[in-house]
């Protein structure tokens, strides 16, 4: 069964529509850097080991990895603020899911921070392991495969947040991985990430400021543009296979109209995006007119993306967060409750009045009085009828008959339950037998 817990009976700290519009805009922010982070550092290892055989190469590595870490810092900086407005719109979805792959989302502090330090370490080192490139290109090796697993179980923890039908059978992170879409939404960040930095790639490289003809040997500025976009449209035609993927794998339950038309529009977009690139790679010697419109197109895209991706999550929680509303609203009702009755128990210890006797005061006081027939008998005859046998009130009240002609009928009192009748009844036994002659 979904587990359905109860929320913090808290109020937003702003408006929800305006958390979500932020959450968006910060999540673009945020994934803009890491995407230009993980994705430089997969290029930057490609290129230096292309760089055993072509020195250009090594020395395009050097360039690009001078822009990995200041992504980084970027990245790091900007992720910040999504984090939080997801922990204050998805309290529990995302902190459930953390703690369902608990060590491995742990792991991630030391983990980020050993992958940093190796890229400032390659970074520092270029001159000083120049004879020993094996080395080297080694400590990027090693920080390039932290950083294919670190976005591994972010995902893993964003996908299972939101599938709580799912929750009691996790058991760690291999248990999220398990779940379907979380390795194609793995490959479409790493695509992503791959074009993201190449069309980067396009634009610094193809700067008039870049000092193409003291860095490199043999390459130009247009070679190196046509480095860049064929990168690009190499992977963006892989995209087209990776982005039906995604959506196929996708649990129907969080589909929308919304969602299917607003992704739809975003891989549209891209479509005369590819054909630029296209173009740009069609002629000899790449100029880079087109990248403007290249990126506007794919800057669509991917806030199509980034959008549909949180209706789908909206739709997707939307009647778990109802279920989830409707316990929490029992819960601060019956704690309410619970603290009345705390309330009026010590009044009415300090008053000397039983909780039986309270009771009988507001159920049964108006038809039974202590000594004296009113509706029915009275305490002390019932006393004498049900001497030790407190337990024959309790189910006489629970659906009581009718004895006396000229008395109207009892109506049943089950729903005070067996407890709260019993409390009912030794009281009455107790005062009917004091007021006995």
């Amino acid at each position: 069964m979904t587990p359905i817990p109860r929320d913090i009976p808290l109020p937003l700290p702003a408006n929800q529509t305006l958390l979500e519009v932020l959450l968006v805009v910060a999540f673009l922010a945020h994934i803009l850097f890491v995407n230009l982070m993980v994705g430089g550092s997969i290029l930057v290892f490609g290129f230096q080991l292309r760089g055993l055989r072509d020195k250009d190469y090594d020395a395009l590595a050097r360039a690009l990895a001078t822009t990995v870490t200041v992504n980084k810092s970027l990245a790091v900086v900007l992720g910040v603020a999504p984090l939080l407005l997801i922990n204050v719109l998805y309290t529990i979805h995302f902190y459930t899911a953390n703690a369902l792959t608990g060590t491995a989302w742990i792991l991630l502090v030391p983990v980020i921070a050993a992958t940093f330090l190796l890229l400032y370490l390659h970074k520092y080192t270029w001159d000083r392991l120049a004879a020993q490139k094996g080395v080297h290109i080694s400590i990027m090796g090693i920080a390039v495969a932290l950083f294919l697993g670190i976005p591994l179980v972010f995902l893993a923890n964003v996908n299972l947040m939101m599938f709580p039908e799912h929750w009691t059978g996790v058991r760690g992170l291999l248990g999220a991985l398990a779940l379907p879409n979380v390795f194609p939404r793995y490959f479409h960040f790493l695509c992503a990430s791959l074009i993201l930095t190449s069309l980067f790639g396009v634009w610094y490289f193809g700067r008039a400021s870049f000092p193409v003809e003291t860095t490199f040997e043999r390459m130009s500025r247009p070679s190196l543009r046509r480095t860049f976009y064929s990168v690009a449209f190499v992977v963006s035609l892989a995209q087209f296979v990776v982005g039906p993927l995604v959506l196929f794998t996708l649990p129907s339950k969080g589909f929308h109209t919304s969602v299917l038309t607003t992704l739809l529009v975003g891989a549209t977009l891209a479509i005369p995006a590819v054909w630029m690139m296209w173009r740009e790679l069609s002629v000899a010697e790449p100029h880079g007119r087109r990248l403007p419109f290249i990126v506007g197109y794919l800057s669509l895209t991917v806030l199509c993306m980034v959008v549909g991706r949180h209706l789908y999550r909206s739709v997707a929680l939307k009647e778990h967060r109802a279920q989830m509303q409707a316990v929490t609203r029992q819960w601060v009702d019956d704690s309410a409750q619970a603290a009345h009755d705390l309330r009026t128990g010590r009044q009415r210890e300090a008053s000397g009045v039983s909780q039986g006797q309270e009771l009988f005061q507001t159920t049964c006081a108006a038809c039974h009085s202590v000594d004296r027939q009113l509706v029915g008998p009275s305490l002390t005859e019932i006393a004498r009828l049900y001497a030790d046998n407190p337990q024959g009130i309790v189910t006489w009240a629970r659906a009581p008959g009718k004895k006396r002609p000229d008395a109207p009928q009892m109506p049943p009192f089950a729903s005070l339950g067996d407890q709260r009748l019993g409390q009912i009844a030794d009281y009455m036994l107790e005062a009917g037998a004091a007021a006995s002659p």
